[in-house]
């Protein structure tokens, strides 16, 4: 369940304009601090960031699917209500809906959660989440790399933008002074 506060951040980012997965990005950052926290354990980086996006989605947020990973056939008919499933004909020959057993359902969320906390919480240290982040960007194109940059710089705004200068000059500094001492 996210939280309140992540919700109110995504909604925000949403008021300001920001990209759907800017405001997915707080669900994500749940997910990784709960698997940290021992709620729950993941497999993965990249079961962590499913969560976290599984939950924006159920939140509203109309973040994209990823690119290739589903038909254009498909995309259309992907909505979140199901029309009833029928256990075939009744009695009288019409279709009846089965009814959803809310035993079953609470039996599967349970399983789920056990079966989660048996995983690790390996799969969101920093080296595992580094590790994912470069296998996403070796995808992409420099270029794409590249304007996804600017794009970001443009949005900052001029005192961000500063602020963020300087801390790349503390960086390289730090960086600099670490490579002279060994």
């Amino acid at each position: 369940m996210p939280r309140a506060s992540s919700i109110a951040k995504a909604r925000a980012d949403q008021r300001a304009g920001k990209a759907p997965t800017t405001q997915a990005g707080h669900f994500v950052h749940d997910a990784i601090e709960a698997v940290r926290r021992g709620k729950h354990g993941v497999r993965s980086a990249k079961q962590a960031i499913a969560i976290g996006l599984s939950e924006a989605r159920r939140a509203g947020i109309e973040v994209p699917p990823k690119k290739g990973a589903t038909r254009a056939k498909t995309k259309p008919t992907g909505t979140r209500s199901a029309p009833p499933k029928s256990t075939g004909k009744g009695g009288n020959g019409k279709v009846t809906p089965r009814r959803a057993s809310s035993e079953g359902k609470a039996t599967r969320a349970r399983a789920a959660i056990k079966a989660l906390k048996r995983e690790g919480t390996a799969g969101v240290s920093r080296q595992a989440l580094s590790a994912q982040a470069k296998r996403a960007a070796s995808t992409r194109t420099a270029a794409d790399r590249s304007a996804s940059a600017k794009k970001a710089a443009s949005t900052k705004g001029p005192a961000v933008r500063s602020e963020a200068a300087r801390k790349a000059a503390r960086t390289r500094a730090t960086n600099k002074e670490a490579s002279r001492s060994h």
